[in-house]
C-alpha cells in the first residue's frame, strides 16, 4: 500500500492508504493517486463477480464480501431508431448498481480493521451498505430524514442495519451523518474513495463485453456521480495500460428538476431544486462537480437535462420491451433519443445506456404512470 495514497484532487495533498479514514484533514473528498490499470492477462475468468478484476485495485483483501455483484446483461434494444445496449445494472442483488462500490468498499475498510460503518441513504445506496455489511459480519448504521417512507427502509433493516430517523431535511440528514462519523466510521457511497474503485468496474466489464473494445459512448443517471467518476476513472485506467485507444464519450443524464452537475458543466447558474420522478439522482448539493466536469471534459461527453414528461415516457417505454427500471435510469435512455437528434451520437456509433436500478424499487411510482391504484 505504500505506493499508492488517497488523493484531495483540488489541492493535491496525499495521504498515507494504510488508515482508514473518508476525507481529508479540511473535511474535502478524497480519490486515490492514479492506478496503472491491467491487461486482459490479468482477469480472473473463472471468478464470476466483479472480484474478476480485483487486480485493478489498490490492494486485494484477503477474504472479499462478495454475492456475485457485477457481470451484468448486456442487452440489445432499438430507441428512437437506432441500436443501442442496455447495462442492467440491477441484476445485482440489492437491485442496483451500488453493489458494485459496497462490495469493494467494505471489503477494503473490513481488511483495513473497520468493523462498524455509517452510511446516510434512504434509498439504494442504503440498501446496498446493510446488505454487505451483514454479507461481511459487520455493523451498519443508517442515517435516514424522518419523513422517509417506512416501505423504502424495509430493505435495509431486513438486512439487520440500524436505521436512525433524521429530522429534517435530506441536507439535515447528511450533517448528522457529519457529526457522528467521530464516533463510527463513515462509509459513505458519496464520499469514499474506495466506492468509486467498485464502481470504476463497470468500465472493465463493459470493455470485457465488447471484446476488450471500448464503446463510443456511454450514457449514464447522474446524481451524485460515482457512475461518472467510476467509467472515467476504470477507462482511463485501461489507457494507461495500452488496452484501449481512446476514451470512451461519458454523458450524464439529470432531470432537468434537480441538474446542478449539467447547469455548472453548461455554465449555466444554479436554479433551486424541485421534485422529480428520478427521485434517485435528486442531489442538490452534489460533492464532487469539479472532478465530474473533469471527466466529461477530458472525455468529450457531456450533459443532458430531460423534462419530466421525457423521463416517464422512456420509463414505459423501456417497461413496453420487457426492461422494467426505476425513472431514475430510464432517464439514460431518454437522453440517448436526445442525443441522436441533436446528432451529437450517430447510429451507427456502439452506444451504451447504464440502467442502475429496478422497477420493483419504484413501483408505486411507476403504478401512478400507468393510473393504477395500488
Amino acid at each position: 500500500m505504500t505506493d499508492i495514497a488517497y488523493l484531495d484532487p483540488r489541492t493535491g495533498r496525499t495521504y498515507p492508504l494504510d488508515t482508514p479514514r473518508w476525507c481529508g484533514d479540511d473535511q474535502a473528498p478524497l480519490l486515490l493517486t492514479p492506478l496503472p490499470g491491467i491487461t486482459r492477462a490479468a482477469i480472473v475468468p473463472e471468478e464470476r463477480s466483479l472480484w474478476r478484476y480485483a487486480a485493478t485495485l489498490p490492494f486485494i483483501p484477503d477474504d472479499p464480501i462478495s454475492m456475485g455483484e457485477g457481470c451484468t446483461p448486456l442487452v440489445p434494444r432499438v430507441i428512437g431508431g437506432a441500436s443501442v445496449l442496455l447495462k442492467c445494472e440491477w441484476f445485482m442483488p440489492t437491485g442496483s448498481f451500488k453493489d458494485r462500490g459496497a462490495s469493494v468498499m467494505l471489503s477494503l475498510l473490513r481488511a483495513q480493521g473497520v468493523t462498524d460503518v455509517l452510511e446516510d441513504s434512504s434509498g439504494n445506496g442504503g440498501a446496498a451498505v446493510s446488505a454487505y455489511a451483514a454479507a461481511g459480519g459487520m455493523n451498519a448504521t443508517i442515517f435516514v430524514p424522518a419523513s422517509t417512507s417506512p416501505a423504502k427502509t424495509v430493505q435495509s433493516r431486513a438486512s439487520g442495519a440500524t436505521i436512525q430517523l433524521i429530522p429534517g431535511s435530506r441536507q439535515d440528514c447528511a450533517d448528522a451523518a457529519l457529526a457522528e462519523s467521530a464516533r463510527i466510521f463513515y462509509a459513505s457511497h458519496n464520499w469514499h474513495p474506495f466506492f468509486l474503485q467498485g464502481t470504476k468496474t463497470l468500465a472493465y466489464e463493459l470493455w470485457e463485453d465488447l471484446g476488450f473494445v471500448a464503446p463510443d459512448n456511454v450514457i449514464v443517471p447522474c446524481g451524485a456521480g460515482s457512475n461518472v467518476l467510476g467509467c472515467g476513472i476504470g477507462f482511463a485506467e485501461l489507457l494507461r495500460a495500452g488496452e484501449i485507444t481512446r476514451l470512451p464519450r461519458i454523458f450524464a443524464a439529470q432531470p432537468a428538476n434537480c441538474a446542478p452537475i449539467a447547469r455548472a458543466f453548461l455554465g449555466e447558474p444554479p436554479v433551486p431544486a424541485q421534485p422529480t420522478i428520478a427521485e434517485g439522482t435528486a442531489i442538490a448539493q452534489p460533492l464532487r462537480t469539479a472532478e465530474i466536469s473533469q471527466v466529461l471534459t477530458e472525455c468529450g461527453g457531456g450533459v443532458v437535462m430531460l423534462s419530466e414528461e421525457e423521463i416517464a415516457a422512456s420509463t414505459l417505454e423501456l417497461a413496453r420491451t420487457g426492461i422494467y427500471v426505476e425513472p431514475t435510469c430510464a432517464q439514460a435512455a431518454a437522453a440517448f433519443a436526445r442525443l441522436l437528434v441533436a446528432g451529437t451520437i450517430r447510429a451507427d456509433e456502439t452506444t451504451v445506456v447504464v440502467l442502475t436500478g429496478t422497477g420493483l424499487k419504484s413501483t408505486p411510482r411507476i403504478a401512478e404512470l400507468l393510473g393504477v391504484t395500488i
